[in-house]
């Protein structure tokens, strides 16, 4: 192994050369930008590495692209690496302090959409299975890439790649897409991520937008809205719709145990988004919980009437509010879509319309799992310490991986925890890069 740790040191350079060259590619699924150029770049790198790859087409989808190599010594053990080339829309751009997809690099960080989420977790993934390509001629065990283009948008249609190409992808375990690295630069292993239930609900009234004064004897669709929204959740987070709860089970002694030894910084987290206390007062061990496994009712984004600089009275004709529900292991997204529609029917908002973008399930992996002290043990001589977690407080197509492929899913990156993605000036940190793809090469080594 020695001489594959110390490949990935004196590669360093082309990691951040390639990462680079993948940043200043634009990839936005939410615009169709850039998206087949940039799947047929990923797969011409794999291709550099020694990785066979392929670009796999599903009608109305966008491309995934794949790869495999094939061990000759360990052709029985399959690993799969789980990531995403598509990158969240970069505005506002005025708030960025260079181009967004500049790939810029200033000491430590490169900065650019898409650096950390989640281009630099595939480099990673890339350069570890080519340290030992080039070092050695073979890979500890067959290595698979499963590389999608709709992550950002909710893995519209990976379910549906999941089950054609089942045999393709089948294997042992998946290491996912990414993993969060503490302010200590302690990795943090994710077990599980919950599930999401993504909504858009409108109130119209009238045909057109109409003169304030008028509000009198026409009602106001952004009220109407309000009102709907204030019978759905209460001020302290609790969720009001009946049975919401329902399949909703708690946390065994071996969750609580891992919850209780998981060190979270407090302070830190509250200084990094300028918050003087969590909601309802949160502290210690409660606050852990609330990120693994409370279920979520978010207002993602509301608009109505005039929002622009200035003042302009105006009574709008519509409301809308985009919702993120986030949900936890057992529940169903299509059983809470109707229960959400028979809650606003039921407490006489049927005129509010309900628009659904997307759903999917929560997943987690049993801690006992060989799979996870492998991890675990690869992530203690990278880093030397780290961190695990009962589940993500975000979401990802696990559920779909985790029970087509019926194989554990585990989360481990390079993202520093606030490397501020999906927000501009966006970063990844290179020396958690050369970590991370030291991490993957005893990943392998140990798989």
């Amino acid at each position: 192994m020695n001489k594959i740790i110390s490949h990935v040191d004196k590669n360093m350079p082309g990691l951040i050369s390639d990462l680079q060259t993948l940043i200043r590619q634009p990839s936005v699924s939410a615009k169709n930008q850039g998206i087949k150029e940039c799947a047929t770049l990923v797969a011409r790198m794999l291709k550099k590495s020694g990785i066979k790859s392929e670009i796999l087409k599903i009608k109305g989808a966008a491309p995934l692209v794949y790869g495999e190599i094939k061990s000759k010594k360990n052709p029985n053990k399959t690993i799969l690496f789980y990531n995403h080339y598509d990158v969240q829309p970069a505005e506002p751009f005025e708030l960025w302090d260079d181009l967004p997809f500049s790939g810029k690099l200033k000491g430590n960080k490169i900065f650019g959409r898409g650096s950390a989420d989640d281009k630099g977790e595939l480099i990673t993934r890339i350069k570890a299975v080519e340290a030992f390509l080039k070092e050695t001629g073979d890979v500890p065990c067959n290595v698979k890439f499963v590389i999608e283009g709709e992550e950002e948008i909710g893995s519209t249609h990976v379910e549906l790649y999941l089950k054609k190409f089942r045999k393709k992808f089948a294997c042992d375990g998946v290491i996912w897409e990414f993993g969060y690295v503490d302010t200590k630069s302690r990795p943090i292993i994710g077990l599980g991520m919950k599930g999401l239930l993504y909504v858009e609900l409108t109130a119209q009234e009238s045909i057109r937008d109409a003169h304030s004064s008028l509000a009198v004897i026409i009602k106001n669709p952004a009220w109407r809205l309000v009102e709907a929204l204030n019978t759905i959740r209460d001020a302290k987070g609790k969720i009001l719709i009946k049975d919401w709860y329902k399949e909703v089970t708690p946390f065994n002694k071996a969750d609580l145990d891992l919850l209780d030894s998981e060190p979270f910084d407090e302070f830190g987290f509250k200084r990094e988004y300028g918050i003087s206390e969590f909601l309802n007062k949160m502290k210690g061990l409660e606050v852990k919980k609330a990120l693994a496994g409370n279920p979520t009712c978010n207002i993602a984004g509301m608009i109505s009437g005039y929002t622009l600089q200035g003042a302009k009275t105006v009574l709008p004709s519509y409301a809308s509010v985009k919702i993120d529900f986030r949900l936890v292991p057992k529940m169903n997204p299509k059983k809470q879509i109707a229960r959400l529609k028979d809650h606003l029917k039921k407490n006489g908002f049927s005129d509010v319309s309900v628009k659904i973008f997307h759903g999917e399930a929560a997943s987690r992996t049993d801690p006992s799992s060989p799979f996870v002290r492998i991890v675990r043990e690869a992530a203690k001589e990278s880093f030397g310490k780290y961190i695990v977690n009962v589940s993500n407080a975000g979401t990802g197509p696990m559920h779909s991986f985790a029970s087509i492929l019926r194989a554990p899913c585990i989360l481990i990156g390079s993202t520093y925890m606030f490397a501020r993605i999906h927000s501009p000036n966006e970063f990844a940190r290179i020396d958690l890069l050369k970590k991370t793809t030291k991490c993957m090469c005893h990943i392998l080594n140990r798989f």
